[in-house]
């Protein structure tokens, strides 16, 4: 199942998005589109937010020592 959405999109990213699929590194736009957003919702998920401010606050409670 696949949903379609509408975005505005910067003109020179859709250029440079655009050289990549003419250059064989992706098929379409979408491809591009879908590895982009996987790639953000991977490296911003919930679990990964939370080891980052546990680390934060463990090294504010130790100090630089």
């Amino acid at each position: 199942m696949t949903t379609s959405i509408r975005a505005n999109i910067p003109d020179r990213l859709v250029q440079q998005a655009a050289i990549l699929v003419s250059d064989g590194w992706a098929s379409d736009l979408d491809e591009i589109l879908i590895d982009a957003l996987r790639r953000y919702l991977s490296s911003h998920s919930p679990e990964l937010s939370e080891t980052f401010v546990r680390e934060g606050l463990e090294w504010g409670l130790r100090g630089n020592g």
